[in-house]
């Protein structure tokens, strides 16, 4: 099991969803402590770590197997994630 860390920005990015988007990105941030690289993980190319899909929304976020931590830098609509 993988301790969860979520960024501020993260956070805030969050709280700016719809009420069931917000859900859906919790659970499946949550299911990351159980499996930090599920079946539809990406490893990114222009960046270190991973991301993963929730509808038309990404999930970015870093692994430190060492510290077996999973670290959630960014939640974004799918245009806007990689913009900055």
């Amino acid at each position: 099991m993988y301790r969860l860390e979520v960024s501020h920005a993260a956070h805030r990015q969050i709280r700016g969803l719809p009420a069931q988007t917000q859900e859906r990105v919790n659970a499946a941030i949550t299911r990351l402590a159980e499996n930090p690289r599920p079946p539809g993980a990406k490893k990114l190319t222009a960046r270190e770590g991973y991301r993963v899909h929730v509808g038309d929304y990404r999930i970015l976020y870093q692994v430190d197997d060492g510290a077996k931590v999973v670290i959630v830098y960014r939640v974004m609509a799918r245009g806007d994630v990689y913009g900055g």
